[in-house]
């Protein structure tokens, strides 16, 4: 049975005649069975648990959401009847974390879940039960305070010892704390400890107009800033079904492309730096900080800040603008190809990623691994091929795929996506329409979601717009959510000297998980 308030999903200028959404709505007793059923089916990709709390007298709903294929959703609706849900954890594991941040953010109960509690709520801060993303949070039990985090020991071995990296950096590094298990020089397990600085943007979400959260969407991650935004303003504009015209969706796929072309330079370079490989690194680094200043220049801020807006963009570049970073981006391409290309004769840079770090696809499948790290171990996923937004149906993508899941398969994805991009934004800006940039999104009742192929991965927005203009509810799915998962595994029998690589080529992101 298909609930009459089932989400718009976007975009809705997306190629026409296909079935975009199955919505399949089951009890709790049931929920185990009936998700065993439809990932035997489907195969699709998890992506996210979207938690409905509302303060009248509907019940909570849970939405476990995923996504396939063909531009294909499949919705699993669970009306809670209790506060009790049986974990699906045990047959999709991609659903780990979303269901331990349920259990934090709104006090579900998964039933069989492996470990819950003291999650993004650390419970030295946190008040133990407090449910704070819920519309009338309960009264905290107790307050903070509570024993230093100490989490359940996987190795039993004697001798073992625990080796904590973390949470405070040097640089520019964002906190997380890692403890890396072992009985000498191999890492046999290690523990992430993520949301030191958890900041509640989905709350903060709450009673804004959608013009105002999309500013607040683009903060979520500052390095990926458009493609939040991006998926942001296609939820909404999936709610009043809005077509954007035919040059913000041609823009639109540029400036998605350049903002990939400077995240993966950057995660090259800081690949390369691991290794200990300076000179190459601050090479790429170099080309980062140009195209940095070219965004700067052409676009006006070097982070894209400001260019979304519900409808399109809020400005146009202009052609010359466009056809002056296509011109930027071959420059950037021959310079990264170029010290790239003599990285792989360099033994000590080839002798620190190969073979080191592996993920193999089945692994990666289980993980729910999306985005270059996905790729790199055989995953096909990629939002602009399954679910194809802005003007990726008429520019498609080819997926830039390996299937050795080691950290040099991963450094070569984002080096050939580096030239899939420029070449993408060169074929945009050579066939630009004219025309507007921006149409107007009237605000109307409902609920949207939206993906978008952020550079880290598939990137989703669940939004519920409410009868006052404003948003209801917001929830962020990010491809950190899933792709941390794959580190443990990474990391795992490789030495303590391996661990600053195999991190950098997964390229995470602290502030996806830290929303």
């Amino acid at each position: 049975m298909n609930r009459t308030d089932a989400p718009r999903v976007g975009a809705p200028d997306a190629p026409a005649g296909r079935e975009p959404l199955q919505m399949v709505s089951t009890s709790q007793a049931t929920l185990p069975d009936t998700v065993r059923r439809l990932m035997a089916e489907n195969h699709p990709l998890f992506i996210g648990l979207v938690v409905e709390h509302p303060t009248g007298s509907p019940p909570p709903h849970l939405q476990y959401v995923w996504m396939g294929p063909e531009a294909r959703w499949l919705l699993v609706d669970v009306a809670m009847d209790g506060a009790v849900v049986p974990s699906i954890t045990p047959t999709v594991f991609a659903a780990d974390w979303a269901e331990r941040e349920a259990e934090d953010l709104f006090g579900v109960n998964f039933a069989g879940h492996p470990q819950l509690g003291d999650f993004i709520l650390h419970d030295e801060d946190w008040a133990e039960r407090l449910a704070p993303m819920r519309m009338r949070p309960e009264p905290p039990a107790h307050g903070g305070g509570r024993d230093p985090y100490e989490p359940p020991r996987i190795v039993q071995a004697p001798g073992r010892f625990v080796m904590p990296v973390g949470p405070v950096f040097s640089g520019a590094q964002e906190s997380v704390r890692f403890l890396l298990e072992t009985v000498g020089e191999e890492i046999m397990h290690a523990h992430v400890r993520l949301f030191y600085k958890y900041r509640g943007l989905e709350k903060l979400m709450e009673r804004q107009t959608p013009n105002r959260a999309v500013l607040v969407a683009e903060r979520v991650n500052g390095m990926q800033a458009f493609a939040h935004g991006l998926a942001f303003a296609q939820a909404v504009e999936a709610v009043a079904a809005a077509v954007v015209p035919p040059r913000a969706r041609a823009l639109r796929t540029v400036l998605a492309e350049w903002e990939r072309l400077r995240s993966h330079v950057g995660t090259l370079a800081g690949i390369v730096e691991s290794t200990g490989l300076s000179v190459p690194a601050n090479l790429l680094a170099a080309v980062e900080e140009r195209l940095l200043q070219q965004s700067a220049r052409y676009l006006g801020h070097r982070y894209l800040f400001g260019l979304v807006a519900l409808g399109g963009l809020s400005r146009d570049p202009g052609d010359d603008a466009l056809h002056a970073l296509a011109e930027a981006g071959v420059e950037a391409v021959a310079a990264v190809q170029a010290v790239c290309h003599r990285l792989t004769f360099d033994n000590s840079f080839l002798d620190r990623l190969e073979a080191v770090g592996i993920l193999p696809p089945p692994r990666a499948a289980t993980l729910g691994l999306v985005g270059p790290v996905g790729r790199a171990s055989g995953a096909p996923a990629d939002v602009r091929c399954w679910h194809p937004y802005a003007a990726y149906d008429q520019h498609p993508v080819t997926p830039v795929i390996e299937s050795e899941g080691d950290g040099y398969a991963r450094f070569r994805v984002f080096r050939r996506e580096v030239a899939a991009s420029v070449d993408l934004i060169q074929r945009c800006a050579a066939s630009l329409p004219a025309g507007p940039v921006q149409t107007p999104v009237p605000v109307v009742p409902g609920v949207g979601l939206a993906a978008v192929e952020a550079p880290s991965g598939a990137l989703a927005y669940w939004v519920r717009i409410g009868s006052a203009g404003t948003v209801d509810r917001c929830h962020i799915m990010t491809p950190a959510f899933l792709n941390w998962h794959g580190l443990a595994d990474a990391v795992r029998d490789f030495a303590f000297q391996d661990f600053p690589i195999i991190v950098s080529t997964l390229g995470l992101s602290v502030a996806d998980a830290d929303r």
